[in-house]
């Protein structure tokens, strides 16, 4: 009997192939693009709709004003989350589809509209520009947030053929947003994580209790691919890895290897140039080859080895965090050098991303070599520096989705990850109208958003590391 009818998953090779030797799009694309999508929380800052606070108990007033006040509070934060959510998703979801043709003239059309709701709410109101600097807490979460939520977005759409094979995650060498998701994730969390704060780091065996739950997601979603016979394409990271093993593999690393925050720059560019050295040396070839043996090791040897690129990624990621986000007591800088610097490291990661693209290696996720990783720390440090610019707009703090998303980012990543899953082994996405496929993705966004609302609400914050 043939084992398509079988299969939960009977397009499994089409899909597969439909996300498969793909060539990326161009830098200044990704440029256009690390620069938009922080301008939608800009905008959603200088819209004037303040963030409603919840009320949970309140024993001072009898129980009928409780129940009152509490019923228009979680009115107030239902409304204001669904204006949260129709600021950020639907456009998006726009951007990385139908508009995806239109990125420049939508760079200029973006900056144009905050241009003018900050001209226009500076003019009309006595905002004084020393009382709206804010922490850069506020601003690094809203950076964390967006890129969660790009990623969580693009996870499913590209599935869909309304997202543009230029977007999707490239074969070899190049440049693609879907590329940006890993590396972003790993320099997002070493950006603020317990070592750049100065915490003094884990030893291995709480490392190895701590990252448990990544071994757990990483084997649960290898069990449960192989189970409903989903489709990998087995170029990104190999026969069985997959995300969740790189992340817990940089965490052990980091561990077993307990450096300085002051010397975490030092080390992770001796680590990146050494591993460059080796990829140009001939292990880029072996890496890129179809060629597999039956050992572990080359059955998965994309995931095991780009770790030493992730890693390296991870202590540039701390030192930079350390330096430009944490004075003394790891207490958040909120001084105007601050974000002079992450546009300085901006201009200089990019220059630097130009020059070894031109002269050394083409970026490649794949082998997480040394031009991805400073591509992936320019993107990521102009949207951070994108966003540090709301110390220029009224208003600046967090909206409600933002904080939701904030309180549970690994969370929501991995319901996403979970929901994309149903949508494929429920629906033919590759023969789906461009309509229908809108619809899902904006259902499918709802329901993440909507479950981060909840337990935000609710005040549930999951820890997993």
């Amino acid at each position: 009997m043939d084992s398509s009818i079988k299969s939960l998953n009977p397009n499994k090779h089409l899909k597969e192939q439909f996300v498969s030797n793909l060539t990326g799009s161009s830098m200044l694309e990704l440029f256009v693009l690390s620069a938009i999508f922080p301008m939608l929380i800009l905008l959603r800052h200088t819209m004037g709709i303040c963030r409603i606070d919840h009320v949970t108990n309140d024993t001072s007033s009898n129980k009928k004003n409780t129940s009152t006040v509490a019923s228009r509070n979680k009115r107030g934060y239902i409304y204001t989350m669904i204006v949260d959510f129709l600021s950020f998703v639907p456009p998006i979801i726009l951007l990385c589809t139908v508009l995806a043709d239109w990125t420049y003239v939508n760079g200029v059309l973006f900056t144009g509209v905050l241009l003018f709701f900050v001209a226009s709410q500076r003019h009309g109101s006595s905002w004084d520009h020393k009382e709206a600097v804010h922490s850069l807490r506020t601003y690094v979460s809203s950076y964390r947030v967006s890129m969660m939520l790009i990623t969580c977005i693009c996870i499913l759409a590209v599935d869909f053929k309304i997202f543009p094979r230029r977007y999707a995650k490239t074969e070899t060498y190049g440049t693609s947003l879907m590329d940006m998701g890993v590396g972003a994730f790993v320099f997002a969390n070493s950006f603020v994580s317990r070592q750049a704060r100065g915490v003094s780091t884990m030893g291995l065996r709480n490392a190895l209790s701590s990252t448990s739950p990544l071994l757990v997601l990483g084997f649960a979603r290898l069990i449960s691919t192989t189970g409903v016979d989903y489709q990998v394409h087995v170029g990104e990271y190999g026969v069985h890895w997959n995300f969740f093993f790189t992340l817990a593999g940089v965490a052990v690393l980091t561990s077993i290897i307990n450096i300085s925050p002051k010397y975490c720059g030092l080390v992770g560019s001796l680590v990146l140039i050494g591993y460059q050295v080796c990829l140009m040396n001939g292990l880029n070839s072996y890496l890129l080859s179809a060629e597999r043996e039956t050992d572990i090791i080359s059955q998965n040897k994309e995931g095991i080895y780009s770790i030493f690129g992730y890693w390296g990624l991870h202590l540039i990621g701390v030192w930079l965090g350390n330096n430009v986000l944490f004075g003394n007591n790891a207490n958040l800088r909120t001084n105007s050098w601050a974000r002079k610097q992450v546009w300085i490291l901006v201009i200089f990661f990019w220059c630097l991303t130009l020059i070894l693209d031109r002269f050394v290696e083409r970026p490649s996720r794949r082998m997480c070599n040394l031009t991805y990783v400073t591509l992936i720390l320019a993107t990521n440090l102009q949207m951070l520096g994108v966003i540090t610019l709301s110390d220029y707009i009224p208003g600046g703090k967090l909206s409600v989705l933002e904080q939701a998303i904030n309180r549970n980012l690994l969370a929501f990543f991995i319901v996403a990850n979970l929901l994309t899953g149903l949508v494929n082994l429920s629906v033919n996405t590759l023969f789906v109208s461009s309509l229908t496929a809108l619809l899902i993705l904006i259902a499918y966004g709802f329901i993440i958003c909507a479950g981060a609302a909840f337990a935000d609400y609710k005040g549930i914050k999951l820890k997993f590391w």
